[in-house]
């Protein structure tokens, strides 16, 4: 993967699955599995950790810009990953599920303005990228979903920053039924800001990213805690912990392993036969 960064910011260590520059103080953090649909393993999952909070932290960065490389944002969970949670434990599921937990509370909490630029479809856990995002940007024509149920598990980790997204009364219907969504419909529901054609995005996202550079660093990192306190329940280690309980135990449960295996497999779980 390659690294572009500016001489006074402290470099990254080597990343397999991130593409990350900076230019003019704004950082471009760009998902770099186009094969695998940008979906999440632990090394995804490490990295995105590892650089957001290194250029979070960085005099030499005042916005960060998530995107992605191909044809999806983020397809959620890698199959090969769900294929070693499959035989998981409960305390193993905890560990795993904790990691995925600790990087969205790490995107969230980033002193720096956030943004998601979606260039494609995003199902699943991608939905907790963007929502952990301050701002989204889709093109027209991405599709989104919550798939979670249809494999007999949860939105469980993700659910906190997605509820806030596009709340309660949306999340009931998208959460329940699994449907997909188009980029209109998410933007009417609040999970996107804005949805442009395909070669607009470019240009729209760095409009944004133009007015966020150009306000106040200190204020912007203030106005960021302002937002969180008074958005409503926090999201500390207490709601972290229970969010994470919730899908492991969703995942050791008999249908949650069932619905993982028979997706693995292509074939229909039990509870349509």
């Amino acid at each position: 993967m390659t690294t572009s960064l500016p001489s006074q910011l402290a470099p990254l260590a080597e990343l397999d699955t991130l593409n990350v520059s900076v230019e003019d103080y704004i950082a471009t953090v760009t998902l770099a599995r186009p094969d695998k649909r940008n979906a999440f393993n632990d090394d995804v999952i490490e990295e995105l950790n590892q650089a957001f909070t290194h250029l979070g932290n960085s005099d030499a960065v005042r916005v960060i810009v998530l995107a992605a490389e191909g044809k999806a944002f983020c397809a959620g969970a890698d199959l090969n990953w769900m294929r070693a949670m499959a035989d998981y434990s409960r305390d193993e599921n905890l560990a795993d599920a904790d990691k995925l937990a600790q990087m969205l509370k790490v995107i969230y909490t980033c002193p720096k303005p956030t943004v998601a630029a979606i260039q494609g479809d995003v199902y699943a856990g991608g939905i907790g990228l963007v929502s952990a995002c301050d701002m989204a940007i889709a093109v027209d024509s991405a599709n989104f979903c919550l798939s979670e149920v249809r494999l007999g598990l949860v939105p469980a980790t993700i659910s906190p920053y997605v509820i806030r997204a596009m709340g309660a009364r949306a999340a009931h219907r998208y959460f329940l039924t699994a449907e997909v969504f188009d980029a209109p419909e998410a933007k009417r529901i609040g999970l996107i800001h804005e949805t442009v054609a395909t070669d607009k995005l470019d240009e729209t996202v760095a409009f944004i990213t133009k007015k966020l550079r150009n306000n106040s660093p200190n204020a912007v990192k203030e106005c960021k805690k302002l937002l969180h306190y008074v958005a409503g329940e926090t999201i500390d280690e207490a709601l972290i912990a229970q969010t994470v309980a919730g899908i492991a135990d969703i995942r050791a449960s008999a249908e949650g392993k069932e619905g993982v295996q028979s997706f693995l497999q292509k074939r229909k779980p039990n509870w349509l036969n």
